[in-house]
């Protein structure tokens, strides 16, 4: 099964994953990447040592290619955002993670995606995630109300991930936490090999590199910045962990 071209505006993204979701929506598994790259452990829900019962609804849903709750260190009380929550289950582990007192949010331009992720929240019986309504690009939550971001495979999509990663630096408390997981180009591809890359794997709109996210971390204002690759995804890419914080003062 060939994997189909990346989109590459947000209109396109967003219809690609609303029929995404409609698809899980009527009870089967969606996969958005070349199967192959399911089977190599690193993306969906293979990627989860633990899945903390979630519903059936949201692993068949999920489209990320690692595990940022591995990382995100989700501690009782906290709130938490994630980035392009898709079919929730980033969400509903971590709303359980913050559990009692802290609330998870997930946000997607998608109404089909958050309509499929209330469901699942529902099957969870999760109480404490809100499903928000927009774009990574324009957070609506106002600044310093989150103490963790999250995202699992999303920010690769954007057009603007300055923009991304400025607006998830202004919705951070001082002290705040970035814990995502994404795709990471090789150093040294030209862009021909990258384009060629993604358009095998199927599920990227312009991976970076590891320098070129150290770099647009580091002038959205980011320190402590980490970014470890995690397993080859063929083609020059690799699944990456991505840490950084907002300066606590």
């Amino acid at each position: 099964m060939a994997s189909k071209p990346a989109p590459r505006n947000r209109g396109a993204v967003i219809a690609r994953y609303s029929g995404l979701a409609r698809t899980a929506l009527a009870g089967d598994t969606i996969a958005d990447c070349d199967p192959g790259e399911f089977a190599g452990g690193g993306f969906g829900a293979a990627a989860y040592a633990r899945t903390d019962g979630a519903p059936e609804g949201a692993l068949r849903a999920s489209l990320g290619c690692g595990n940022p709750l591995a990382v995100a260190g989700l501690h009782p009380g906290e709130t938490v955002l994630d980035l392009g929550s898709g079919g929730g289950l980033d969400v509903l582990l971590s709303a359980r993670r913050v559990a009692p007192g802290g609330t998870a949010y997930g946000l997607d331009a998608s109404p089909d995606m958050l309509a499929l992720a209330r469901a699942n929240a529902a099957a969870a019986g999760v109480t404490n995630a809100t499903f928000l309504p927009g774009h990574i690009e324009d957070i609506p939550l106002p600044d310093g109300h989150v103490d963790v971001v999250i995202s699992n495979c999303v920010i690769n999509l954007s057009t603007d991930k300055p923009r991304v990663l400025a607006e998830a630096l202004r919705v951070l408390r001082p002290g705040g936490r970035l814990g995502i997981s994404d795709v990471i180009a090789d150093e040294g591809l030209d862009p021909a090999q990258r384009a060629d890359a993604e358009r095998q794997v199927g599920c990227l709109n312009g991976a970076l590199t590891r320098r070129e996210y150290t770099g647009l971390l580091q002038a959205a204002g980011f320190t402590d910045i980490d970014v470890t690759p995690t397993h080859e995804a063929g083609g020059g890419l690799h699944s990456a962990i991505i840490q950084a914080a907002k300066p606590a003062g």
